[in-house]
């Protein structure tokens, strides 16, 4: 049996973490938000471009395979099981990214076909 004081150690490590993890964030989330209000004070901001497109893609892919491994595994180690869902859970979140990549694409693909002149 560990000591008391090993035991508060190991306790009270992942909550320090955790505290630190959620101060970081707090304070990178303030200060760029100060950061952008600044910058459109001087009429220096420009806005991100972000490819929803491309992000669905590498982010199905992504968990596709992730999924697809940690389905392996543990359908491989511990049959089927409870476990099963937790590589079921990113499989079908990554095949569900890459069928609304694919629906998109198609959409605008046909959008593309009835403009005259595009």
């Amino acid at each position: 049996m560990p000591s008391t004081a090993a035991q508060i150690i190991v306790t009270i490590i992942p909550i320090v973490g955790i505290v630190f993890g959620c101060l970081v964030i707090f304070f990178f989330l303030f200060w760029n938000h100060k950061q952008k209000v600044l910058l459109i004070e001087k009429g220096l901001y420009k806005k991100a471009d972000f490819d929803l497109d491309a992000f669905s893609l590498f982010a199905g892919l992504l968990l596709t395979c992730i999924g697809a491994s940690l389905l392996l595994f543990f359908f491989v180690m511990q049959g089927f099981s409870y476990g099963v869902l937790s590589g079921l859970i990113p499989l079908a979140t990554g095949i569900g990214l890459i069928i609304y990549f694919s629906v998109r694409m198609l959409i605008k693909k046909k959008n593309d076909e009835k403009r005259p002149g595009a």
